[in-house]
């Protein structure tokens, strides 16, 4: 049981990386405003694909359990600017629905980053790539 609960999870939290992989992709013009927006402005590019890169490797290695430390910490060097940055609720006015969205966001993010941390220091179970590798025997 726990080796499914270990796939499922790496699912779930795999799935978020992908979709944001795609909406930088799929909607790159709306999201090259938003860099600008936050003072982003050094090298558009290589920052936009970058991610999409980072996000994309990273959420693949963490669903397919293989180099899954390797992948969490590529999801963590995109996660933990782009929280920080994006979501600054501090500095909206307090009591307000923007402070209320952007605390939320910025929360979310944190628990997104303990489930890498956790995915970091765990060892994938029975449902992953290299022991699918490993117990296949090939009949010549």
């Amino acid at each position: 049981m726990q080796d499914i609960f270990d796939l499922i999870g790496r699912i779930l939290l795999s799935f978020i990386f992908f979709f944001e992989a795609y909406d930088y992709f799929a909607f790159e013009q709306l999201n090259r405003e938003a860099m600008t927006i936050y003072g982003m402005t050094w090298n558009q590019d290589f920052l936009l694909y970058g991610a999409i890169l980072l996000l994309f490797f990273g959420g693949l290695m963490v669903l397919l359990g293989y180099r899954m430390r390797l992948g969490a910490i590529l999801l963590l060097v995109y996660w933990v600017p782009l929280t920080f940055i994006v979501h600054d609720f501090w500095e909206e006015v307090p009591n307000t629905e923007a402070y209320r969205l952007q605390s939320l966001f910025f929360m979310k993010n944190l628990a997104i980053m303990g489930g890498l941390l956790l995915a970091a220091t765990h060892v994938s179970g029975r449902y992953r790539l290299r022991r699918l590798f490993a117990t296949t025997r090939v009949r010549g």
